[in-house]
């Protein structure tokens, strides 16, 4: 596999654009794939990393890694309590209101071969909030299904917390699925972008992260570029540009 995009890197962490369906490391649900974020860094810098977060297989975008114990703790901690600021942009079914906020608590989904402490098939479901703005809406001259038009929205996206498959769940909720979404979308839609440009991802991308270097303090802005698949979705979709 071809070494990852370094968006920051120094002695106690280390971020990266994370490209779309590569797992962030081993899984139980994927035990073919052999590689994954974790295993490329560790090559790429010749030095164990330590996860700090996750971003779905699918969603693309930055992701950041401590290189020893501490850093990676003192980071996990900063999403543990909510410091971290995380924008999304995405490409969504349908017309989005300008703004909006999704308050929808979310389960944890169940798998009978997940460890035991993930099992619990009556597990409550837990707080969930994602504030979203839309930048621009589309119509195209190209059915979907029912109509014979189909209409798209680009929108940024800030999820407040970080339940699995938080963003995508949400949207589906708020009858706005995300393009390309497998599980959680429209299969009709995801059939024609891909019939018509080419196009076979979800179009949702980590696009921002703001959190605090684990040493200094010092606010790190950092930042990734959406991709060409998801530049080439904006185009065809007459969405304009990620700028």
């Amino acid at each position: 596999m071809n070494d990852l995009e370094i968006l920051y890197l120094d002695d106690e962490c280390v971020a990266v654009n994370k490209p779309p369906d590569l797992l962030v490391h081993r899984s139980f649900v994927a035990t073919r794939e052999k590689e994954n974020v974790v295993r490329t860094l560790h090559r790429q810098l010749g030095q164990r990393v330590f996860t700090v977060h996750r971003l779905d297989r699918a969603t693309s975008g930055v992701l950041i890694f401590g290189l020893n114990a501490e850093a990676a703790h003192l980071l996990t901690t900063q999403f543990e309590r909510r410091e971290v600021k995380k924008t999304y942009m995405a490409i969504v079914r349908g017309y989005t209101e300008d703004s909006g906020t999704i308050d929808l608590p979310l389960k944890e989904p169940y798998d009978r071969i997940a460890t035991p402490a993930e099992t619990t098939e009556n597990k409550p479901a837990q707080e969930a909030i994602t504030d979203f703005e839309t930048v621009v809406r589309s119509e195209l001259p190209l059915s979907a299904g029912r109509y014979p038009t189909s209409r798209y929205s680009f929108v940024r996206v800030t999820p407040h917390t970080g339940r699995r498959h938080q963003i995508r769940r949400h949207f589906k909720h708020a009858s706005h699925p995300i393009v390309g979404d497998i599980k959680h979308g429209d299969n009709h839609v995801n059939q024609l972008i891909e019939r018509e440009f080419g196009i076979r991802r979800l179009l949702l991308v980590a696009s921002e992260l703001s959190i605090r270097h684990p040493v200094t303090n010092e606010l790190m802005n950092l930042s990734a570029a959406p991709g060409d698949s998801f530049g080439r979705a904006l185009d065809h979709l007459k969405l304009g540009n990620c700028q």
